[in-house]
């Protein structure tokens, strides 16, 4: 049987890979964007199997509008992709605050907003699938991205305990974990701040490191169709091999760290 997708910043990127597998298979979707005019080319070739729909994440009333739009034209909703996003590139000390709060407005509380306005109609239906797309970055942490990480380390716990809440309604939920992908994360949709000559050194480091030549997510949708497809869903899964190379890595030294300070982890309960 057919689903039905509803799927966040659908104009390029990770998004736009998404909503053309679910197209390219015979399922139907809601694709929104901020600009609409992105996905004239997709209604074009596909019809009224794909619902254009103008959403900006951080507007709640817009946001719960666009759902009602969705489930009215498509009757149901299967499949959501809280997709949209942006990076934040500086050091805690050189963003700003305004920097910070619209980060978190899009990467978590855009999300928020989207599965709070969902999840009535999929706990009706007893059935539904909320994909969060998080990042390496939400397990992980690097230097100048400590804005970005807040929003993405927020949305892995926020996502961890709904999983836990919507099991008995029949809703899965899972965490994409992409590594780095060829998109315009960094690059165009990035905002980045105002540098300071004490991190200098750091972004100098950070761009060697990141700099390369990175893999376009040519995979994303016959991978997200794995997902959405299997009868037990991963509560988290890594969309590329770099995660596979960061995560052990990361788990190891935090185990070490936290054996090795065992002793006073127990003498804070006095013993």
């Amino acid at each position: 049987m057919s689903k039905v997708w509803f799927v966040t910043g659908s104009s390029k990127g990770f998004g736009r890979e998404f909503v053309l597998a679910a197209l390219g298979r015979g399922d139907k979707v809601a694709a929104t964007a901020r600009n609409t005019d992105t996905l004239q080319d997709l209604v074009e070739q596909y019809g009224d199997a794909v619902l254009p729909l103008q959403l900006d994440v951080t507007d709640r009333e817009q946001v719960f509008a666009a759902v009602k739009t969705a489930h009215d034209t498509f009757g149901r909703l299967d499949v959501v992709i809280n997709n949209a996003g942006y990076g934040l590139f500086g050091a805690v000390e050189e963003i700003t605050e305004h920097q910070l709060r619209d980060q978190l407005d899009t990467n978590l509380f855009g999300v928020f907003s989207v599965t709070q306005a969902v999840l009535p109609i999929m706990r009706e239906q007893g059935s539904g699938h909320i994909i969060q797309i998080s990042t390496i970055g939400g397990i992980a942490a690097f230097p100048t991205l400590g804005g970005y990480h807040a929003s993405k380390w927020a949305l892995e716990g926020l996502t961890e305990s709904l999983a836990q809440e919507v099991a008995g309604f029949g809703v899965k939920v899972t965490l994409v974990e992409p590594g780095g992908f060829d998109t315009d994360w960094s690059s165009a949709s990035a905002v980045v701040a105002d540098a300071q000559p004490q991190y200098q050194s750091l972004h100098d480091a950070m761009q060697a490191r990141t700099g390369g030549e990175q893999p376009k997510p040519v995979g994303f949708g016959s991978a997200i169709l794995k997902v959405v497809d299997a009868e037990q869903a991963p509560l988290r899964v890594f969309f590329g091999e770099q995660p596979t190379q960061i995560a052990p890595h990361i788990y190891q030294q935090r185990l070490a760290e936290w054996a090795e300070w065992a002793p006073v982890s127990r003498e804070a309960e006095g013993k």
